[in-house]
């Protein structure tokens, strides 16, 4: 058996697994309590929940998509553990990559790594790059939040101010991604081209056509859909657009 996809690999996955669906589970419940205690009703309650279930589906399917550019080189099980913790993939599949050329696989993700010593380097990589945002949560975001409210206290716009500037920087970066962003040279579809501005565009007008649609019609529960309905949407039409095109037009990349 491939040693990166043992019965000791998945025993760890599991585990792995098992423990962040329980502490997901204690929090939810305390939270939930906690709501309850200070009078906010049940339809809330479950409405907040709902929307956060339905806004977490999106960000999942770029998850998988990443475990999956993954599992070519690692093998499905330890992409699976790394994302199940912490982990996105920019910068997952860099820190790989960059562990891999590291030890002479010239063929990136496309290259299967085959010694333990390759793949536990490439974990290591990984991992390490990811544990300093849990180390300076505990130890430094009570003295962040702190220098926040003050600023905030001083001049109350501040917050919108900073939210919005938060919002439209993550934003701005999907958006510089899909234009100018550079993939994986062996990966055909990973860089900036049609596809990934296609995608940007269309997903972008759906999105502004369910707001209008839910502002003229009040339906309420669009308004928690959409956003995951026109990635949804984008996507297919995307993998429609790559079948339909020309190879040389549909796969073309300015930035691959």
């Amino acid at each position: 058996m491939d040693f990166k996809e043992s019965t000791f690999m998945y025993a760890i996955g599991g585990i792995v697994v098992l423990f962040v669906i329980a502490q997901s589970l204690f929090f939810l419940i305390r939270a939930w309590k906690q709501a309850k205690k200070i009078g906010i009703s049940t339809e809330t309650l479950k409405a907040t929940v709902t929307q956060s279930a339905l806004f977490s589906v999106a960000p999942a399917i770029s998850i998988v998509a990443t475990v999956l550019t993954l599992s070519g080189a690692l093998g499905i099980v330890l992409p699976w553990i790394r994302l199940t913790v912490i982990g996105a993939i920019s910068y997952e599949v860099p820190a790989a990559e960059s562990a891999m050329e590291a030890l002479g696989y010239s063929g990136g993700l496309s290259t299967e790594i085959t010694s333990p010593l390759g793949f536990s380097t490439a974990a290591w990589v990984m991992t390490l790059g990811s544990i300093m945002p849990l180390v300076i949560v505990p130890f430094a975001l009570k003295k962040i939040q702190k220098s926040i409210g003050k600023a905030v206290d001083k001049n109350t716009a501040w917050a919108d101010t900073m939210s919005a500037a938060a919002f439209i920087g993550l934003i701005s970066a999907f958006i510089s991604r899909a234009i100018v962003g550079r993939g994986d040279v062996a990966v055909l579809g990973d860089g900036a081209g049609i596809l990934s501005v296609s995608a940007l565009v269309i997903s972008m007008a759906v999105m502004l056509l369910f707001m209008q649609i839910e502002k003229k019609k009040e339906i309420k529960w669009l308004q928690s859909l959409a956003m995951p309905l026109s990635m949804f949407i984008a996507m297919g039409a995307v993998m429609l657009l790559a079948n339909i095109l020309p190879a040389d037009i549909a796969w073309l990349e300015w930035r691959g």
